[in-house]
């Protein structure tokens, strides 16, 4: 929560907001957020206009989170825009528009958190990548394949033909001779 009182409802009020809170809960997506209780920096101007308070300027934190590819742990940073109007009450906006639409002016403050993890859910990738190259994991064995040795591999017989190779013996499995004979 932002108390702005201080602004009153004087269109061109500004007052400056450079901290770091600490997020309650983890933010973000299934694969990659901001975990819980950590530092989220907050560099905000927030302005009176005529409708409500204009919320702007920048939120950064650091995320973590896995490879989609190869689920090795990662760990970034992520750097978002944000800018976000809070509706006076009984203003033209706040009577034009849903309640789950935009954010109000509750008791002279606003909170910022919806609008943050809004933000932040909308800036992470889906599928984050450890490296834009990463060959993931082996489906076979399911190891690392940026770790395995060169040319990691696994005999596996075609399964269209997995039963006539299950017929032949063993000992039938003799290389042919060289000298013409059979």
């Amino acid at each position: 929560m932002v108390n702005v009182s201080r602004l009153g409802r004087r269109p061109g009020a500004l007052l400056p907001l450079h901290e770091q809170r600490t997020s309650p809960d983890r933010i973000g997506l299934d694969l990659v957020a901001i975990p819980a209780n950590t530092a989220v920096d907050l560099d905000l101007r927030v302005e009176s206009v005529s409708e409500g308070v204009l919320v702007s300027g920048v939120v950064s934190a650091p995320t973590a989170g896995e490879c989609a590819r190869c689920l090795q742990p990662m760990t970034g940073e992520i750097e978002i825009e944000l800018t976000e109007l809070f509706a006076y009450p009984d203003s033209t906006t706040d009577a034009t528009t849903d309640d789950d639409e935009m954010g109000r002016v509750v008791d002279d403050a606003v909170d910022l958190e919806q609008a943050i993890v809004d933000a932040v859910g909308l800036a992470l990738p889906l599928s984050p990548l450890c490296d834009p190259d990463c060959p993931g994991l082996c489906p076979d064995c399911g190891a690392v394949l940026a770790t395995a040795e060169p040319g990691h591999h696994h005999d596996r017989i075609d399964p269209r033909w997995a039963k006539l190779a299950a017929m032949v013996e063993p000992s039938e499995q003799t290389p042919p001779r060289d000298d013409g004979e059979q």
